[in-house]
């Protein structure tokens, strides 16, 4: 069943860059890619546990701060060690102004 909840505004995010979303015990980054679309992911790195949000977005690439692990933020799949786990992705929705993440 959807939870959708208010991650943050339209505009928040530059395009290219990603924001941390904390709600309910969770932690979650949220980006807007080169072609202005949002996608949320777990926060985290699966490696580590690091916030992906300190880390560096190049393309559809989040970067972890720590080891430079990557991940392809659309799909989560992990793309360079030391990262060998998925993120979980959530699904985004852009409604009155808002971005919208599924965490449902």
């Amino acid at each position: 069943m959807p939870n959708w909840i208010a991650a943050c505004n339209i505009g928040d995010i530059e395009p290219e860059d990603v924001m941390r979303f904390d709600h309910g015990g969770r932690t979650f980054a949220i980006y807007r890619s080169p072609d202005d679309e949002y996608y949320a992911t777990d926060g985290l790195c699966t490696h580590e546990k690091i916030h992906l949000a300190d880390g560096l977005v190049m393309g559809n690439i989040i970067e972890c701060p720590k080891h430079n692990g990557r991940f392809d933020y659309r799909t989560g799949e992990a793309k360079g060690a030391p990262v060998c786990v998925n993120l979980k992705v959530y699904e985004v929705k852009r409604e009155g102004g808002k971005v919208m993440i599924d965490v449902g």
